[in-house]
Order: C-alpha cells, then sequence, then structure tokens
C-alpha cells in the first residue's frame, strides 16, 4: 500500500529555501482586497508616471488568483545584496560626495537579479514538487503584477518602511524579493509588525521629494524612475537633484537606520562587476553600443539602453558644475563635448544643458575670482 504524500512543512520550506541561496522564506495568503483602495487611489493620483502596464494591469495586482488562477498561497523570499564591506554605507555616502564618480545603485553592482531568483525559486518548486507531487505554481521576481512588499509583509518577512521597501530587523532593507504562487493550501505566517516609529530620516533623505507623505512615493519624481523607467528626457527641474546618479538611487536605504543590520550578499551574484562601484562618469560616458553590451551583459543596467546610459551620464557630467572644482569641470566639459553631435537627439538635449550648467559654474567662479581681486586691490 503507497504511503500518504508527507505534507509539505514551514520547516521543509526554510531549509530548502536556506539551501538555495534564499535569506528568509515566509509564506502569505493571497487575499489582498484590503489594499485595492490604496492601489486605485495611487493609480488615480498619477504617481505611476509612465509605467502604464500598471493601469493595464489594474486590479489584477492585488488577486494572485487573477494573474494565476488557482492559486491560494504565496511563498515570499529574501536575498541579500549589500555589499560585503561593514562600511558600505559610509563608501556609498563617500562615492554620492565626489562629483566625478559615477553612482550605480548598489543592487544594481552585480548580476541581474530578475534571473537569479526566479531561476533559485524554480529551484525550490522543484524541490516541493519532489514531495508534494506535481502543482500549480509560477515565480515571480520584480517581473509581473505582483504585490510583492504586502506579500512578503503578510508572510512575515518584515514591514513596509516609510519610503515603500520592505524592512526586516535583522536584515534592513537591502535585499531581493521573490514569490511563488501555488495551489497548495500552504499554512501563513503572522505578519511582520511595523517599526519606523516616528523616524522620518527616509523622507528627508529623498533628494528630488519622491516620498510625498510617509508610504507614498510619487515615481515621477523618484530617481530610480528617471533613470531607470523614464524613456525620455529627464524634467529639467529634476536634473540637479540627481548628482551623480546614473542608475537608481539608494538615498532613503543609506539614511534608514534599520540598515545597519544590514547582511552582505552571499552569492557570488551580486558582487560588483565592471568596476561599476568605482568608475568614474568620464570613464563610463566614453562607452560605445558595443562597450555598453559587452560589459554589462547579464547586468540589469543592460535593459536600459545605450542611449539612456548617455543620458543619465550627461547629467551627472552637467551636475560637475555645481559640486566639482575647476580642474573637476573642465574634464567633465572634455567629456561632454566628444558627444555634443551624438546621433541621438535625447543624448544631443541633455549634453546641452550639461555643458550650459559648466558655463554658468565658470561664470560663477569668474565673477567670485574677481570680486576677490577687486576686495583684495
Amino acid at each position: 500500500m503507497m504511503s500518504e504524500t508527507p505534507p509539505i512543512t514551514a520547516g521543509m520550506l526554510r531549509q530548502w529555501a536556506a539551501e538555495l541561496g534564499f535569506a528568509s522564506l515566509g509564506v502569505a495568503d493571497v487575499d489582498l482586497s484590503a489594499v485595492e483602495d490604496g492601489l486605485q487611489a495611487w493609480l488615480a493620483e498619477g504617481f505611476h508616471g509612465e509605467m502604464d502596464y500598471m493601469v493595464r494591469h489594474g486590479l489584477k495586482r492585488a488577486r494572485p488568483a487573477e494573474l494565476v488562477p488557482g492559486t491560494v498561497s504565496a511563498v515570499m523570499v529574501t536575498v541579500d545584496y549589500a555589499p560585503g564591506d561593514p562600511v558600505w554605507i559610509e563608501q556609498a555616502w563617500g562615492a554620492l560626495g565626489d562629483p566625478e564618480r559615477a553612482y550605480v545603485s548598489r543592487y544594481a553592482l552585480g548580476r541581474d537579479y530578475h534571473k537569479v531568483v526566479r531561476g533559485r525559486l524554480q529551484k525550490l518548486a522543484e524541490r516541493i514538487a519532489e514531495t508534494a507531487g506535481p502543482f500549480g505554481y509560477r515565480v515571480f521576481c520584480d517581473s509581473a503584477p505582483v504585490m510583492e512588499v504586502e506579500l512578503a509583509q503578510r508572510a512575515g518577512l518584515g514591514w513596509r518602511g516609510k519610503h515603500t521597501l520592505l524592512i526586516h530587523p535583522r536584515r534592513g532593507s537591502t535585499f531581493f524579493l521573490g514569490t511563488l504562487f501555488t495551489d497548495l493550501p500552504l499554512a501563513a505566517d503572522e505578519p511582520g509588525d511595523a517599526h519606523c516609529g516616528s523616524c522620518t530620516r527616509c523622507l528627508t533623505a529623498c533628494p528630488t521629494g519622491a516620498i510625498v507623505a510617509p508610504y507614498r512615493v510619487d515615481a515621477r519624481r523618484c530617481i530610480s524612475y528617471l533613470t531607470i523607467e523614464l524613456k525620455g528626457p529627464i524634467p529639467e527641474a529634476l536634473r540637479e537633484p540627481i548628482g551623480n546618479r546614473i542608475y537608481g538611487c539608494d538615498d532613503c536605504q543609506l539614511a534608514c537606520p534599520w540598515n545597519r543590520f544590514a547582511q552582505p550578499a552571499d552569492l557570488p551574484d551580486f558582487l560588483p562587476r565592471n568596476g561599476l562601484d568605482t568608475a568614474t562618469l568620464a570613464e563610463l560616458f566614453a562607452w560605445g553600443p558595443d562597450d555598453f553590451d559587452a560589459r554589462l551583459a547579464g547586468s540589469p543596467i543592460r535593459r536600459i539602453g545605450h542611449e539612456r546610459w548617455l543620458r543619465n551620464l550627461a547629467v551627472a557630467l552637467g551636475n560637475v558644475g555645481a559640486q566639482g572644482d575647476p580642474a573637476q569641470r573642465v574634464r567633465a566639459r572634455h567629456a561632454l563635448l566628444a558627444r555634443a553631435d551624438d546621433p541621438s537627439p535625447l543624448v544631443r538635449e541633455h549634453v546641452g544643458w550639461a555643458l550650459a550648467r559648466l558655463d554658468v559654474a565658470a561664470c560663477g567662479e569668474g565673477a567670485g575670482a574677481a570680486g576677490r581681486a577687486s576686495e583684495d586691490g
């Protein structure tokens, strides 16, 4: 007589997850009806910007069973990505304070997390099937209309911070979230409790004021949106606050006190590649299309394409005018002039803006020197 298939326990899931390199695992129910009104209000405000797919998906984002029929449970996992150096936060602030350095969000320094996390979730699903038999499932990592932070909070993996990212009391917020929708009726974990208290450091730290209220982000002002999702020109009023951030932004996380507990990346996939953690703006601006494709193969950055890469770098080079010294401005101008006649109208427009910004800074320096000479005379 064949024995019954043993149930899938929380202990089994966590052990398999740990073996596959996941930092934590939890299970959530998929009734998200309580957050539907908030999602609709956010979309109605237009906070999604040009991310029209969010409107097209509508409430499917809050209804997992409409996205994957038969879904009754969500297995949520995290994967740490913080750099291994214990003073990585100080190093990140240092990079942001050097006008000639290119700042890439720490999560994007290594391999494309979408593929890494989904691949490991697929292996987790295969482990489950070995015990439970064939079952219905689908894996995600920031790749479909899934309310990952909400589900992860319900799965007990942390709480939604005021910057809208998930925070764990022993891991901070520097981790990727992965989701496995399944038709297995798994026991749900207890939701995580919030511990932000009265802290508003993330709101204060946001360079563009994108966190318009606690737990509410206007993506149209967010540097991650502006440098990654936005396809056209970056609004002029938001170019200066971008500083030297050429792909994404970490300021709200760097300011969060919980990230003193951030755990270093355990997977070599997320270690910095191609010197992106130390590169200069001029160095990266000199990359041609072939350099961009070859050096960023397997990187999440590659999806924005060479044109937007140059757009972002041009803005950052223009900002050297406000932060840099005369020698740094000369180097920035030299880099920009090399692309003043770029075939792309988008690149040319941002290069022109950047050169004009350097001119204004140079005039200000000259006026200041003349004033000092007059006083000395």
